[in-house]
């Protein structure tokens, strides 16, 4: 079974993989905020704020892999998971543009913290290959999809089993919530940098979220739906490592009688 489960989660990186190369050649639109876009003392400010929660992500992350070698590559997957949702991009906002994040499976299954390196990654490996954001920028982006989205799916996630348990509806919400509130953050960081002239941050704010809101509410819908598609998967292929981790339990073994 830990053999299917290997060989079916390389499987799925693959197909995660093939479909990056070949979405690779779409135009760019600069992903969440494009490099050299925000006023350097902007770019600073994300910088230092995202920067202690990098840290500890690296800490999570070297906990989680020495303890439980086996899951390196679930984490690998949670990461190809993110790297293509949020390479899927619509233009929306001057300096910007709307796409998935797929950072709630990787937050439910890791943690916030592991996620916000792992987010981080996929936003560098993006600027330096895809022309997707900026390296100035990345403070401010990576705040926003790696860092706010992934606390936000985590808190989500265990709110919604602690209220019903049901936990399919907590990875919708989780994951669907944790994109929006991304976008919610991203046009407050565009807000604060661009006050309009007439009404200063709150007018800004509002027609920065008010344009974002037309393609990000249906994402969002379906990032939640592809995302519990996924948890499915995993159920099926991975249940050892989804044990590990304590998101499902054990099956009771059955003992043949004597």
């Amino acid at each position: 079974m830990i053999l299917k489960s290997k060989r079916a989660s390389i499987i799925l990186i693959g197909i995660l993989s093939f479909y990056l190369i070949v979405s690779a050649s779409a135009p760019a639109y600069g992903m969440h905020i494009m490099e050299g876009y925000l006023p350097a003392e902007w770019a600073a400010f994300w910088w230092l704020v995202a920067l202690p929660f990098m840290i500890l992500g690296v800490r999570s992350l070297t906990r989680i892999t020495k303890a439980n070698p086996e899951l390196k590559l679930l984490l690998a997957l949670a990461g190809a998971f993110t790297f293509v949702l949020s390479a899927l991009k619509l233009p929306s906002v001057t300096g910007s543009s709307s796409h998935p994040t797929g950072t709630g499976l990787g937050a439910i299954l890791f943690g916030p913290l592991a996620m916000s390196v792992l987010g981080s990654l996929v936003l560098l490996f993006q600027a330096l290959l895809l022309a997707h954001g900026g390296l100035t920028t990345l403070g401010a982006n990576a705040f926003s999809m790696a860092i706010a989205g992934p606390f936000a799916a985590y808190w989500i996630y265990h709110l919604i089993i602690k209220l019903t348990g049901k936990q399919r509806i907590a990875i919708f919400l989780a994951a669907a919530l944790a994109n929006l509130l991304t976008y919610i953050i991203t046009s407050i960081q565009l807000a604060l940098a661009f006050p309009a002239s007439v009404g200063g941050f709150i007018a800004s704010f509002t027609k920065f979220a008010g344009i974002f809101a037309i393609t990000q509410i249906p994402l969002a819908i379906s990032e939640g739906l592809l995302t519990v598609l996924v948890w499915n998967w995993l159920q099926s292929y991975s249940p050892q490592e989804l044990q590990l981790l304590k998101l499902i339990q054990r099956e009771p073994q059955s003992h043949e009688s004597i």
